[in-house]
């Protein structure tokens, strides 16, 4: 016979100690470290634990008996349940504490290498609409929040509520449940405006959503982008066959045309794939363009539906900024800038060098790197599309000239390493690291410690109201 599992213990009257990573906050029960969401510094509550390990614990708040003052009141009402914005809860101030906390403690705890005093965290000028992206998933099945659990008792209400079709988010271990979104605040309100209208077209007319278990339903995914320049992108996914769903896929656009005329790029694709990526996929241009542009200084930079460009347009500025005086650029250095995605670093600091050589894995964000140059007139910028650790080896630095400078801005996971390994052989005299993983950044610039020195520093906060951090650092060749 099976032993039973002793019931884990609510914990009463614990005072939140410290924010934690991902959002959590965390305080000591005897020996163990306890982590908790939704919670900040100096609230004292009651706390079920739900997971047990040898040296931490993991808890949900059932109560809180007192409010800490250092908290501030959550602006959406999704707030608990939508995992986007953990620290509404938290004012902006404490969250920039936070992340700089966050950084030092990554970056001294995985990197162990010698470190300079850090530069004061750059705050986000706008903490409020300042994303100039979203992507929505659409499901056949809603989730169902706590709160509307506890408010009907009854069972056959909850199945009825489930079956109701939702666009929004996806939720944390309910990959095939999304929660539906009223009201984003992250974005400009037009974009909530379209949302709404798409989902509200599609229930009046009968038109399915995706159900991710069964692979069928045709609404899948939106897209929405916007621009400094006032352009409006959207792109809707769908799924049909032969079978049908075509020509009620082209009357949702349709809609969406006739009834948003501020849509400069209205755009849809057709996915028969598992998953919402869209890379490979063939993107049809519905009415419009199939671009926008973003404008950076006194530059202009064409934005795709598979393009990468930072989703805070106006902190970018700030973060290529640092970067390019990091860089310390005279104009006779030859740079290489890698993961460039749209070639927005490489383009930007042109200027300030002999020549700039980007590359990035996707083909498509690098011809519109390469439009990006012409648009500005930039004539000493080149880019290569593939992935990074197959292009960037010791024949082609012999080719296209040794770097003096290299900035890199690579994805969470940071760099493979056959690209550090290369980088190490190359020798630059100095390496800025921008990265949105400072673990990841941590830990790479542990192997390249053999060679460089941390100088400088600098992180820049892209995204209030996250967790999510980026940082900035310069390594300097040692010698």
């Amino acid at each position: 016979m099976a032993r039973k599992k002793k019931p884990l213990p609510v914990i009463e009257g614990v005072t939140i100690e410290a924010v934690a990573a991902e959002g959590k906050c965390l305080f000591h029960w005897g020996d163990m470290v306890v982590f908790v969401p939704w919670c900040v510094p100096g609230d004292v509550c009651d706390v079920q634990i739900r997971r047990k390990k040898h040296s931490f614990a993991e808890g949900e708040v059932v109560r809180f008996v007192e409010y800490s003052k250092v908290r501030s009141t959550p602006f959406c009402q999704h707030f608990g349940v939508c995992g986007g914005c953990k620290w509404q809860n938290l004012p902006y101030e404490e969250q920039l504490k936070a992340k700089q906390q966050q950084v030092f403690d990554q970056l001294t705890r995985i990197g162990k290498v010698e470190l300079p005093p850090f530069r004061p965290i750059l705050g986000s000028v706008q903490t409020q609409a300042y994303r100039n992206k979203l992507d929505f998933g659409c499901a056949n099945k809603r989730y169902i929040t706590k709160e509307e659990m506890m408010a009907d008792a009854n069972p056959e209400a909850h199945q009825s509520l489930k079956d109701r079709p939702a666009i929004g988010f996806h939720i944390t271990g309910a990959f095939d449940k999304i929660l539906p979104i009223e009201k984003c605040w992250l974005m400009h309100p037009l974009h909530n405006e379209i949302r709404n209208a798409i989902r509200d077209y599609a229930l009046e007319h009968g038109i399915s959503f995706f159900d991710l278990r069964q692979q069928k339903g045709l609404l899948r995914d939106v897209i929405i982008r916007n621009s400094n320049s006032g352009e409006w992108m959207v792109v809707v996914q769908f799924h049909y066959d032969e079978t049908g769903g075509e020509d009620e896929a082209l009357a949702l656009m349709q809609f969406v045309a006739d009834t948003f005329p501020q849509i400069t790029s209205l755009m849809y694709l057709n996915n028969q794939k598992c998953n919402d990526t869209i890379g490979d996929q063939e993107i049809i241009t519905f009415k419009g363009t199939d671009h926008i542009f973003e404008l950076m200084a006194d530059l202009r930079f064409k934005v795709g539906p598979k393009s990468f460009y930072q989703t805070n347009t106006e902190q970018a500025l700030h973060l290529y900024e640092v970067a390019l005086q990091l860089a310390h650029l005279s104009g006779t250095e030859t740079v290489y800038d890698l993961y460039t995605g749209t070639g927005t670093i490489a383009n930007f600091v042109a200027r300030h060098a002999n020549r700039v050589v980007g590359i990035e894995y996707v083909p498509e964000a690098i011809e519109d790197a390469k439009v990006n140059a012409q648009l500005n007139g930039i004539d000493n910028t080149i880019f290569f599309a593939g992935d990074m650790k197959d292009i960037l080896t010791d024949d082609f630095i012999a080719q296209h000239g040794h770097p003096d400078v290299i900035i890199t801005d690579p994805p969470r996971a940071g760099m493979h390493p056959d690209v550090v390994k290369t980088i190490l052989r190359a020798a630059p005299k100095r390496i800025v690291y921008v990265s949105c993983n400072p673990a990841t950044q941590a830990r790479d610039l542990h192997d390249l410690d053999q060679s460089y020195r941390v100088a400088c520093v600098q992180p820049v906060d892209m995204f209030p109201h996250t967790p999510h951090v980026e940082n900035v650092v310069l390594l300097e060749l040692k010698g």
